[in-house]
Order: structure tokens, then sequence, then C-alpha cells
């Protein structure tokens, strides 16, 4: 193909070496980039690109040859550029320089392979566990230094997390105990053992339900509010200002967060118990003709005082995890209003899906434990 000027952007192979000719401009980016796709490369441990024939080069050459680089990198070669006039040189090292280590666009081949995938997870990987250090350092810190912790935000994030969040916590508990209690009434009712629906409510909904929904509720009501606030702070670059003027991000946006969500959750497990055993005791009443002393004489004989705490003891792991999570993805958030779409997104589903495994651990080790 041929650029405005009639000559071909070429790219050959000789031996151990790449010759790059003519104009690498962006007015032949198109047909570039298909050739860099389609010309096989060599395989050698050294090889060498020779740009001797360029005639012109601006920024898009530029990083085209800064991809074709990276392409024989990934294959496993040595890149040495030759014959390169200084200021396409200069060039290229410039866009190097403001890539500051970026990957570049990788072969199709190498992005979509399994190894390249792993990579990907145990960089991600790498990345949070080093994120979790720094926040357990600060929060070392912060109890060694009270004077560190921001109570002001803590109480209002407990305000925004916690007191707005009973409403819908308190509804969907409610009718989860409605819900739980007319399934089991229709069984109970076949064999006469319409008392035991407070056995059936209680231990499901303090020991398991109870706190597992409170935790969902909270991953996407408050656990998103997290990354898109810290999200759109690094597009503003807020978050690079208090860098800048010495204040750490972990500090100043992670630890109210993490602190209050870990007071709120417990409490919001506790109000939907409540919502729930009340939910479970109406229609209980409804459906069984169980009287609401009834019901209440039979739970305080069920469920025992380990129940209620097993329940509330998961509360404030998975309070952790909403919050380190959501603040996690948040931080890694560059540049656009749709990578905080997508990080938001990334935050609720792991936030979930972290809570229900954690919660199925949980059950395995009080199942070990006896309790």
């Amino acid at each position: 193909m041929k650029n405005k000027r009639g000559e071909d952007a070429g790219l050959s192979v000789a031996a151990d070496t790449l010759i790059c000719s003519n104009l690498w401009t962006v007015s032949g980016v198109g047909a570039l980039r298909i050739l860099l796709d389609n010309q096989p490369l060599p395989t050698c441990d050294t090889v060498a690109i020779n740009g001797k024939a360029i005639t012109a080069m601006d920024t898009a050459g530029a990083w085209l040859m800064l991809q074709l680089r990276e392409r024989l990198e990934v294959a496993g070669s040595q890149v040495v550029l030759e014959g390169f006039q200084p200021e396409h040189h200069r060039l290229i090292q410039y866009i190097a320089e403001q890539c500051q280590g970026a990957a570049t666009v990788a072969p199709r081949r190498a992005a979509g392979s399994v190894a390249a995938w792993w990579i990907n997870v145990g960089h991600d990987l790498i990345s949070f566990l080093a994120f979790i250090g720094e926040v357990i350092v600060s929060l070392l810190l912060a109890v060694r230094s009270p004077a560190r912790i921001r109570w002001r935000e803590i109480l209002a994030d407990i305000y925004q997390s916690g007191v707005k969040a009973l409403p819908i916590v308190g509804l969907l508990s409610f009718l989860m105990g409605v819900v739980i209690a007319y399934q089991g009434s229709i069984q109970l009712k076949l064999y006469g053992a319409n008392i035991y629906i407070a056995d059936l409510v209680g231990h499901s909904m303090l020991r398991e339900l109870a706190p597992l929904l409170t935790a969902i509720l909270v991953c996407g009501r408050t656990g998103s509010a997290y990354a898109a606030q810290i999200g759109t702070m690094k597009v503003r670059e807020e978050v690079a200002a208090l860098e800048t003027i010495g204040m750490s991000p972990v500090d100043v946006l992670v630890l109210p967060k993490l602190v209050s969500l870990i007071i709120a959750l417990p409490l919001l497990s506790v109000f939907a118990d409540v919502a729930a055993i009340f939910g479970g005791m109406v229609m209980a009443n409804s459906e069984l003709g169980v009287s609401f002393s009834a019901f209440f004489y039979r739970l305080e004989e069920a469920i025992s005082y380990s129940t209620f705490m097993i329940g509330i003891s998961k509360a404030p792991v998975f309070a952790a995890i909403i919050a380190i999570i959501g603040c996690y993805q948040g931080f890694k958030v560059e540049g656009s209003a749709e990578s905080v779409g997508q990080h938001t997104t990334i935050s609720v589903v792991q936030s979930i899906f972290l809570v229900i495994v954690v919660d199925a651990l949980f059950s395995i080790l009080f199942v070990l434990l006896g309790v």
C-alpha cells in the first residue's frame, strides 16, 4: 500500500535483520499495522532492526516500531536498533519513556493464550496481596498512633454505609423470614410440627442467611460506591494530588472505609436477624396459628447464644473483604469513565464471590470445630 507521497512503507527480512524503509508516518499507519501483523519474523537469539532506509517517521511510526520490538522480545529475541537517523532514534526513545514501561499491543496469539491469561492472573494476585499488606501496615500504625485515625470520616461513612442501609436490609430480611417460614410451614403442617417453625427460621436466618444476605446487599450498595468514588478521584488526579502533598491515599481513603464497615456490618446483621425473626413470626402466626408468645418461647429454647454469635462473627470478615476489594478496584481505574464503570462492576462481582466462598469456609470450619 502507498502513502500520500506514493512510497510503500516497507518491512523486509534478511537473515537475522529486519529492514524498515520509506515513510513510517500516520498517513500509512493502517497499512503498516497490517504489514506488521502478517510479516513472519526471524527467531534468532539476537535480531537487528535496521532503520537506515526510513525517510520519515512521526509518533505513530515510532509507536509501531515499539510494538515490533516488543513482539520480537516476547518471542524470546534480543532486539538491537541500528542505522536509524538520530532524530528518529530520539523519537523512539521519547515514546518509550512516555510509556514508562507500559506494555504495548502484544501479538494476538500471545494475548489469547492460556499462558498469558495465567500471567495476568498472577500479576493481579501479587498486586492485590501487596495492597492488602499496605492496608495492614497502615492499620497497625493507626492502632499504634490513634491520632492518625480520621474519626470524622469514619463516623460519616458509618452513616452512609450503615444507617442509610437499614431500610433495604430490614425489608429484604423481613421478606426472607417470611419466605423461609412459608416454605417450611408447608412441610411442618404434614407432621403436626407447627411449633418447630421457630427452629427453622431461627437457625437458618441467625446462623447463615441474615449475615450473608446483609453482606451481599452491602457488596452491591457500598462496595461499588467505594470503587466508584476512588476511581473517580483517580480520573480527576485527586489521588495523585494527595501523594504530592505527602498524604498516604491508604490512610485517607481506605482506612476510614475499612474501619467504618467493620463496625457497621455486624450491627446491620443484628438488625437483619431481628427483621427476619419478625417476618417468620408473622408468617407462623398467619399460616400455622403459632402465637407470638409461643414462637418466642420456642425460639428461646431452640436457639443458643453461640448460634447467634456464629452468624455475627462472620460479619467483620465480610466487611473487610468488601472494603478492601472495593478500594483496590478503585485504585486500579485508569483515565476514563469507562474504566470507572468496569472496575466498579468487577468489585461487586469479586466481593460477592469471595463473601460466598469465605462463608462456605466458615461452615466447614464450624463443622470441624463441632459448633
